[in-house]
């Protein structure tokens, strides 16, 4: 399976690819060396998390895969409609998934996302506003919505409604 170790403002990400289609881009706590990527995709994904971090990126045009039960999936995609520099609650995404009691689930579901920043479960957030739930750590998704509200010159996210 190719990947390559690609240095973030936010440490190191491992990104991996499959069957032609990213399949985790996950963030470190540890230091790794820099690793150039060796596939088209991969040197694509790269060029894509650049642009990201540089703010002239919003949306991600990769073919992405992820391994998971259909509710995961269902979970997944809905993530990848809030928009860039916008966040929504865990009440609101069961609510626009048609499941008001299954938060608990889709915040499971959400930490078990390995593509960060590509499918932005970063973007999500307790209902009282608080940063909850981020697998790679709260000061990144922290930093990606002060990222994000940056680059959308507002100094701050918007709760999508």
């Amino acid at each position: 399976m190719p990947l390559c170790y690609y240095k973030t403002p936010i440490g190191f990400a491992r990104i991996t690819e499959e069957d032609d289609c990213i399949t985790s881009i996950y963030m470190l706590d540890e230091e790794f060396e820099a690793t150039p990527p060796e596939t088209p995709l991969l040197k694509k994904a790269v060029q894509q998390l650049d642009e990201y971090f540089a703010g002239e990126r919003k949306v991600f045009d990769l073919p992405i895969k992820q391994i998971g039960s259909p509710f995961q999936q269902k979970v997944w995609d809905q993530l990848l409609k809030i928009d860039f520099g916008h966040t929504i609650s865990y009440m609101q995404q069961s609510k626009f998934m048609n499941n008001p009691l299954g938060i608990r689930a889709i915040a499971s579901a959400n930490g078990k996302n390995h593509l960060i920043i590509v499918v932005p479960c970063h973007r999500v957030i307790g209902s009282d506003g608080s940063l909850t739930g981020f697998g790679c750590g709260i000061w990144r998704k922290k930093w990606l919505l002060e990222h994000e509200a940056r680059v959308m010159g507002t100094g701050q996210t918007k709760l999508a409604l």
